[in-house]
């Protein structure tokens, strides 16, 4: 028979025990790989192939894992131009079935550089195991393998870490609307202050540099996450380069033996580049991505504790509804692509318009007017051949106690979008990272864009309205994990 002492003594063990575990600081494990293509393999970014010919600065995949109590998550942040959705599913499942961690709780981003290879069609054959060139099939097989060893090395390094969080304002201009509104009521991309016609930028930028630190127990940091809204494409040429991230990184490493792991989440920045309207020079690469940096360090010992010792995680699958590609639209589209590779003269949002409606018929068709394999590259789906007339897409939230969330959505998205998202959440510090999981919605713009049109929309492949769904969900989201307990 157990005596009062007995259980006084199991109950005193049963309730310290719990005590510890609940206030044992999460696990966190950080990791990156190599994900630089050799030369010779077709670079992204642009309407036209081009090879690459040398290596400016290596392409990483750079893994954080946290490992709660009761949830477990993982962010890989990539240094290509966006995660296709047959790449984001190859990733995910074999990075769950390596570490256990759900599908839907592993989220793989793109940083957006412009100077990252063009992977699409020579990934659909590997997965379709078409012939191909042995070159590429190396690469494709590296591509896949990279963030899953990231991932896999970030879980089995897990061990108890704090994290910090807070953000930095950029003082130094590096970020511009590029849309503007012009004196004929239209809105037009790219122009500058020079131009009479100019009235007013069409939005706004955000300046906030969000930023989560994962210390180790005795005080080191071993990662920093930084968010920002600024397009990458500050790198021309045909040199692989992970753009001005790796400079922001570089200037955290600054002091010896310092081997920080630098995260980079792009904001949404689908109407914000890095051309300043008033100054015919442009910020390069190391300019911009050094001075992110500065501003970054100058926050970090003004970062706040974050009081959490698990994590929430919250995501649901959003059907956006897809334009629409007529046959009429898409037999002028393969005349304006030809016309294109032949170097004809073809005026640039025609090229635009007419590469959409074959990515369109390819993905909304179960018999598609054109065989869009003979025609683009990017685009190129095994998963969305055929899904109809609406593209699924993740909208996730990792959140941290109620101090810190991370919201995760697919595509080029607006700036407006993304501030709205952060003034609707109930977090004191809410990053927004863009183009994770799916890259073919293309362009995500605010309904007010799509009035205005110009280039962003002429480049966006889901309807308006799309962009206030995801915020919509995102807030949804937020506000459940904020009051789950």
């Amino acid at each position: 028979m157990r005596t009062n002492w007995h259980i006084a003594v199991f109950t005193f063990l049963f309730v310290t025990r719990t005590a510890l575990a609940v206030d044992e600081p999460l696990k966190i494990g950080i990791a990156e790989t190599d994900i630089t293509p050799p030369i010779g393999f077709p670079m992204a970014g642009y309407y036209h192939e081009r090879l690459a010919e040398g290596t400016i600065d290596p392409l990483k995949a750079k893994a954080i894992v946290f490992r709660g109590a009761k949830e477990q998550a993982a962010w890989v942040a990539c240094d290509l131009i966006g995660i296709s959705t047959d790449l984001s599913k190859a990733i995910r499942a074999r990075a769950s079935e390596k570490t256990g961690i759900p599908a839907a709780n592993i989220v793989v981003s793109a940083t957006h550089s412009h100077t990252a290879p063009d992977y699409g069609k020579e990934l659909v054959k590997f997965l379709d195991k078409a012939p191909q060139d042995p070159l590429r099939t190396a690469y494709i097989e590296k591509l896949i393998a990279g963030p899953i060893s990231a991932i896999s090395e970030a879980f089995a390094k897990a061990e108890p870490m704090l994290l910090e969080a807070g953000s930095a304002t950029q003082q130094t201009p590096v970020s511009f609307n590029r849309r503007f509104v012009m004196r004929d009521g239209s809105v037009k991309t790219w122009m500058n202050w020079q131009n009479p016609d100019v009235v007013r930028a069409a939005g706004p930028i955000d300046p906030e540099i969000g930023l989560i630190m994962a210390r180790s127990m005795d005080g080191k940091p071993r990662g920093i996450l930084s968010n920002f809204a600024l397009h990458l494409d500050t790198v021309s040429g045909t040199k692989w380069s992970a753009d001005y991230p790796s400079f922001i990184e570089y200037s955290l490493r600054k002091t010896p033996g310092n081997d920080v792991i630098s995260i980079f989440g792009t904001g949404c920045c689908g109407d914000i580049n890095h051309v300043n309207p008033r100054s015919p020079e442009r910020n390069k690469a190391d300019v911009i991505g050094g001075s992110i940096g500065l501003s970054v360090q100058e926050q970090l010992d003004k970062l706040q504790k974050v009081d959490a010792t698990d994590i929430i995680v919250k995501s649901r699958v959003v059907q956006l509804p897809l334009q629409d590609a007529t046959k009429e639209e898409v037999a002028k589209s393969i005349e304006i692509l030809a016309a294109a590779r032949r170097k004809e003269k073809v005026e640039f949002l025609e090229h635009v318009m007419a590469y959409k409606k074959l990515m369109l018929d390819h993905f909304r068709h179960r018999e598609p007017f054109a065989n869009a394999d003979e025609h683009i590259s990017w685009g190129l789906s095994k998963s969305l051949a055929g899904i109809g007339d609406s593209i699924p897409v993740d909208v996730t939230v990792i959140a941290f106690g109620r101090d810190v969330a991370i919201v995760y959505l697919p595509g080029e998205v607006f700036v407006e979008l993304g501030l709205a998202i952060k003034q609707a959440s109930p977090f004191r510090t809410t990053m927004v990272v863009e183009l994770t999981n799916c890259v073919e919605t293309i362009y995500i713009p605010n309904r007010a864009a799509f009035a205005g049109g110009s280039y962003e929309v002429t480049n966006a492949a889901t309807m308006p309205g799309s962009g206030e769904l995801l915020v919509e969900t995102a807030v949804s989201l937020l506000r459940e994990a904020a009051s789950t307990k």
